[in-house]
């Protein structure tokens, strides 16, 4: 017995799309901001990096849930 397949939905290749846009608009952030960050202390600037390179990732979470569902919010538990 074989189970039916689903149909792929727009939502993940759009889901993909937004992500890389995501992706493009935060480096172009943290570039435009170079002068500034190259100018702190290495102490600062890894700091700086680090909150940067954690700060993208917030938003890919519901996104991710609304690629699979076509909702934000993640279903409740069973």
């Amino acid at each position: 017995m074989t189970t039916p397949r689903k149909q792929p939905t727009w939502r993940k290749p759009a889901g993909i799309l937004v992500i890389l846009l995501i992706i493009l608009v935060w480096s172009v952030v943290i570039v435009s901001a170079s002068d500034f960050i190259g100018r702190q202390s290495i102490a600062i600037q890894s700091i700086i990096y680090l909150v940067a390179g954690i700060i993208w990732i917030a938003p890919m979470r519901p996104l991710m849930i609304w690629m699979e569902t076509g909702s934000f919010r993640a279903p409740p538990q069973a």
